[in-house]
């Protein structure tokens, strides 16, 4: 039976789902995490979807073993290609993407329906971000643009948020959202939220929409419906209670997820049968 003092589950295909925690410990501070980074066969975004839910179904197995109460999936090329089999394994515990609740907010903040997406190529190929904006359109009228942003991933994960070369590719691939008056620009791969800054410098005009932040924002609110959430008394001067495991050690992860979060991790625990 699902109680509120169990952890919830995150998952990503390498390290842009911090950005997704750092979301989720900003809006739910009682709870506990177990975070899942697959490291050793990051990135999934240049992989079939194939692969893509086979990674998917060894992560979630996972996660269930560390008995979660929900499933997060810090990653937009998974929640593209394979929520459903996210969804099939987890049976009763609630899963939640990063594109549904994502799209609705950009539609609702777009004054003129003009929405873009950057993200993967698996996330951008899938369609999915705009599958879902004209059902949520219906027959309003909408403009949808997009674009794969595939340098912007490991420009994060070598920290280089503030170098000149950010900024020259962020012109480079952002070119044509500000071309076409773009006023709502969806950041559709848990990585670009680091990128926020340069992101909104370069296409001042669009508001950003953070899918880690709408998606910490539904967990907050499906957990309160569920009657879920750990109503334990917060101490603020203790670190956060998360379990870090990773398929590869990776040499940027830590100071990475340190930079991002704000705070010190503990180690990392290597899972090695998902290498």
């Amino acid at each position: 039976m699902i109680n509120k003092n169990q952890p919830i589950g995150v998952f990503d295909s390498g390290m842009g789902g911090l950005t997704v925690l750092k979301q989720l410990v900003r809006f739910l501070p009682n709870e506990s995490f177990v975070y899942l980074g697959d490291t050793a066969r990051v990135p999934y975004g240049n992989k079939s979807p194939e692969i893509i839910r086979k990674y998917t179904e060894d992560a979630t197995k996972f996660l269930l073993s560390k008995d979660v109460k929900m499933i997060v999936i810090a990653c937009n090329t998974v929640s593209s290609i394979a929520l459903d089999t996210v969804k099939a394994i987890a049976g009763e515990i609630q899963v939640v993407g990063m594109i549904d609740f994502s799209a609705i907010a950009a539609y609702r903040s777009s004054r003129n329906k003009n929405i873009g997406v950057i993200g993967t190529k698996a996330t951008i190929s899938s369609n999915n971000y705009e599958i879902h904006l004209k059902h949520i359109a219906g027959d309003s009228p909408i403009k949808l643009y997009s674009r794969a942003c595939p340098l912007f991933v490991p420009i994060v994960e070598e920290l280089m948020f503030d170098h000149p070369a950010t900024k020259l590719i962020a012109e480079d691939y952002l070119k044509e959202f500000k071309e076409n008056n773009v006023d709502t620009l969806i950041l559709g791969c848990t990585h670009y939220p680091a990128l926020s800054k340069v992101i909104a410098d370069t296409i001042p005009e669009a508001t950003l929409i953070d899918t880690g932040e709408q998606s910490a924002i539904q967990v907050l609110r499906m957990l309160a419906e569920k009657h879920l959430l750990n109503e334990d008394k917060i101490d603020f001067s203790v670190i956060p209670k998360i379990d870090f495991f990773l398929t590869d050690f990776s040499a940027n992860f830590r100071k990475l997820a340190e930079n991002l979060l704000g705070f010190e991790i503990n180690n990392p625990k290597l899972i090695e049968f998902l290498t």
